[in-house]
């Protein structure tokens, strides 16, 4: 069984590296025959520190799919068009926006030296943080604040971009049309595969998943969640021992 799992939120929390409790089990569901595959929001160069590098060649989902990894390689990538750029570019100039843009490895950070996101940026010392106009693509945009918030929603909604709002932060997830982890996912040749997630950037994850485990609450995801493990008392105990018991299930049998 292919098992895809998110990461901030879900397996890993507070920033923290996925504890080597839950890494055990996801070597055991690995050797005992299932496919373990991470997705998160991140891009790749961001989701490597908080993986051991024994799990560097996992395929991995980066961007919410707008990069993927396998055996350590970039194997795809979905970036802005040309025309896209300008426009989210003019929106953020006009709105004096903050903002986190990510390349295919490199990133554009303007916000304060203080926002809570930038211990998430490239923590491995990776990457440069560069002009936005350097890239030669873009494939994520995160806007921290801005004069009108609500505007760029209402704008971009003409260029055909998928807009996530993340509540917890307040901020503003853009990603290139046709764009989400379902569609990395088949992208990576799976179909049927169980999910783990914890966000409203896993909703087409979990509507296309065969079963389904949302990691905490969230309202606009709950509706797609075969099941729901609270964050309460030893959750990583409860998310380990869940994980151990899906591996076990094999494509074509009964849940």
């Amino acid at each position: 069984m292919n098992i895809v799992f998110d990461l901030d939120g879900t397996i890993c929390f507070k920033g923290n590296p996925v504890s080597e409790t839950i890494l055990q089990v996801l070597e055991q569901a690995q050797e005992q025959g299932n496919k373990i595959i991470f997705a998160s929001a991140r891009p790749i160069r961001d989701m490597l520190p908080v993986l051991d590098s024994r799990f560097h060649a996992y395929p991995m989902i980066g961007g919410n799919g707008s990069l993927t990894s396998e055996r350590g390689i970039l194997t795809n990538k979905t970036a802005f068009s040309l025309h896209q750029r300008e426009i989210i570019n003019h929106l953020l100039e006009s709105q004096n926006a903050a903002y986190l843009v990510d390349g295919e490895w490199d990133y554009s950070y303007t916000g304060p030296a203080d926002h809570p996101i930038l211990s998430k940026v490239d923590p491995g010392n990776l990457a440069k943080n560069i002009p936005i106009e350097q890239h030669p693509s873009i494939v994520k945009a995160l806007i921290l604040f801005a004069d009108d918030m609500d505007l760029f929603p209402r704008e971009l909604e003409e260029i055909d971009v998928v807009i996530h709002r993340h509540s917890e932060e307040n901020v503003l997830d853009i990603s290139p049309e046709n764009v989400d982890k379902h569609t990395a996912l088949k992208m990576l040749g799976i179909d049927e595969y169980i999910a783990f997630g914890n966000d409203a950037n896993d909703i087409q994850m979990f509507k296309n998943a065969r079963h389904s485990v949302m990691v905490g609450h969230h309202d606009g995801l709950a509706p797609f969640a075969s099941e729901e493990i609270t964050l309460e008392g030893d959750f990583e105990a409860v998310i380990a021992e869940r994980i151990a018991q899906l591996g076990t299930v094999r494509e074509g049998s009964k849940m």
